[in-house]
């Protein structure tokens, strides 16, 4: 009786919680624009390994933080579960410590807009089964990288149907503190229209233009909140259709861990609106 009891209980695990089977590997992406090689993680489905050979799968690219690197978003998160859960490819490369990941107009070195947005973009449709169209495509990060998710979505258009932001700081102009920053961006004083130019809030009429699948969110105890509520009260002003959120948190794993969720069930939500869903 002890015995059958047992079993059952095995069974019954087995059929309740899911096994995540998900590959990470971590490649080498050349760049020609800054004449170097950075390494990414690439976070695979488990059906890409045990589905169908000619699968092809939507990618979700994920940037990191200041002072972050490739690896933040696999050692700092269950990253990985969402891979398998909705059939997508991650991607996280690594944009430099302080990179803003612009390309910078002070810093010739600093290309990281065109690194990220069309040579990584270039590499993963190159060696990975990957659905190579806009609307297969997402791209969001927390913080300074919730920022370059925003910036790269917006010169990039065409490369990305879905863009998101986590904690983002979505305004430079009140970041000038922030250690490196005037080293990519420039003089606050001599570099003011670059500054103004490139801030998110600055550019919510383009986010209209540029079609995109729009998700913003923040913690109500992060300093970065503001700044965010206004670029939703801005996007709602012009009738720009895209989801907000605000959670209790600040700006901390914590927070980021759980916010990443949601972003990824929005942009797999967005995959399957557009056709561009796992591809069997």
């Amino acid at each position: 009786m002890k015995m059958t009891r047992v079993f059952w209980l095995i069974l019954t695990l087995l059929f309740t919680n899911p096994v995540w089977a998900f590959q990470s590997r971590v490649v080498a992406i050349p760049s020609a624009a800054m004449h170097k090689s950075f390494d990414a993680t690439v976070v695979l489905p488990d059906q890409y390994t045990h589905g169908k050979a000619g699968d092809r799968f939507p990618v979700v690219y994920l940037l990191h933080g200041s002072g972050g690197d490739y690896t933040d978003w696999t050692a700092n998160s269950h990253i990985g579960k969402l891979a398998d859960r909705y059939h997508v490819i991650l991607v996280m490369p690594d944009g430099g410590h302080e990179s803003w990941y612009i390309d910078s107009p002070v810093d010739p070195r600093s290309r990281y807009e065109t690194y990220i947005g069309t040579e990584v973009v270039a590499y993963v449709d190159t060696h990975f089964r990957t659905i190579a169209t806009r609307q297969a495509r997402a791209i969001t990060g927390l913080s300074m990288g919730g920022f370059g998710a925003l910036h790269i979505a917006l010169h990039r258009p065409d490369e990305f149907g879905a863009a998101g932001s986590i904690s983002g700081a979505v305004d430079p102009r009140g970041c000038e503190d922030e250690p490196g920053i005037d080293e990519v961006f420039g003089d606050p004083a001599r570099h003011a229209d670059f500054w103004n130019n490139e801030a998110i809030v600055e550019n919510a009429r383009s986010l209209a233009n540029a079609h995109i699948a729009l998700t913003i969110d923040c913690g109500v105890n992060d300093s970065l909140v503001q700044s965010n509520r206004m670029l939703h009260a801005r996007l709602v002003e012009l009738g720009v259709p895209h989801d907000y959120a605000e959670r209790p948190g600040g700006h901390t794993w914590e927070y980021w861990s759980n916010a990443v969720q949601y972003q990824v069930l929005f942009f797999a939500s967005s995959f399957r609106r557009s056709g561009a869903a796992a591809q069997a």
